[in-house]
């Protein structure tokens, strides 16, 4: 039995709305920010070699732990020739997500600084970085990244209950935790360090990270904070989507792409269905 005319018509819009509802799925590969050093190194050069080892070793390390660094030098071993990189995923991903991650930031950076000495790479649930001097266990607490949510005018008692959040994620209890979540009403904040940062180290980037989220982003609805080895997240309302539960948006979105995918699909199979009857209708008079 061949297919009506309409029928084929309907397959695209459907392919269209799978391919929708599994981007708005992908939140950990969702992308931040990202940049490249200017200096370029010589194409077929044993540093380009050394970049691509450490690559794929990032995304290899990715498949049983959530952070991992590494020091590649070039085939010569000359000093020039060496690569620093490292990776880390969010504090609460699950190892699959974590490679995922990582396999998709490592090949988006690979095709944002082609030829690139250095790399960095923040998605929503990983972070990966690259370059030709080592910046393994060095503090960094420069600001790479900053987004503010709009202004909502929180009162004093707002204010007060934001700070106070954002002080239980950061505070210390003497133990080293790189990764840090907190819940108040409907209210959460995030809060990380690269793990190759000491417990001082780490402490110390995240209170320089919050300072920087209250002073740029003020009373806003949600902010984020991005150092060199550390970040903040806050968000009240559901407005942002970050520590793996997304939004009240995507949900949204999620929920009507699924309708209109069983819609038109239903409608589908209806058309082949009355197809079919017709044209059994039609053999049956011809057969008369």
């Amino acid at each position: 039995m061949s297919l009506p005319a309409e029928a084929p018509l309907l397959l695209p819009c459907i392919c269209v709305l799978l391919l929708l509802a599994s981007t708005a799925t992908s939140s950990t590969d969702s992308f931040v920010f990202g940049g490249c050093s200017q200096l370029k190194y010589t194409p077929g050069s044993p540093y380009e070699t050394a970049v691509n080892s450490l690559l794929t070793s990032l995304v290899n390390s990715a498949e049983f732990s959530t952070y991992n660094n590494f020091t590649v030098p070039g085939p010569g071993s000359a000093p020039e020739d060496t690569v620093y990189g490292l990776f880390q995923c969010r504090g609460d991903l699950s190892a699959d997500d974590c490679s995922k991650c990582v396999t998709r930031a490592v090949s988006r950076l690979g095709t944002l600084c082609v030829g690139s000495c250095g790399g960095a790479m923040q998605l929503d649930g990983c972070f990966i970085k690259y370059d030709n001097t080592s910046f393994l266990g060095v503090e960094d607490k420069a600001v790479l990244f900053k987004k503010c949510g709009p202004l909502i005018g929180l009162d004093s008692e707002g204010t007060t209950e934001r700070d106070s959040l954002l002080g239980s994620v950061v505070g210390s209890d003497g133990a080293y935790k790189p990764y840090r979540a907190g819940w108040s009403g409907d209210a959460r904040a995030v809060a990380q360090c690269v793990q190759d940062l000491s417990a001082s180290e780490c402490q110390d980037c995240l209170t320089e990270a919050i300072t920087q989220l209250k002073t740029n982003c003020q009373a806003a609805k949600w902010g984020d904070m991005f150092l060199g080895k550390c970040y903040v997240r806050y968000s009240e309302g559901g407005d942002h989507s970050h520590d793996g539960h997304g939004s009240s948006n995507d949900d949204e979105i999620e929920k009507t792409l699924a309708i209109l995918i069983g819609l038109i699909a239903g409608v589908a199979l209806i058309i082949v269905f009355l197809s079919f009857l017709a044209r059994v209708c039609d053999r049956g008079k011809g057969g008369k």
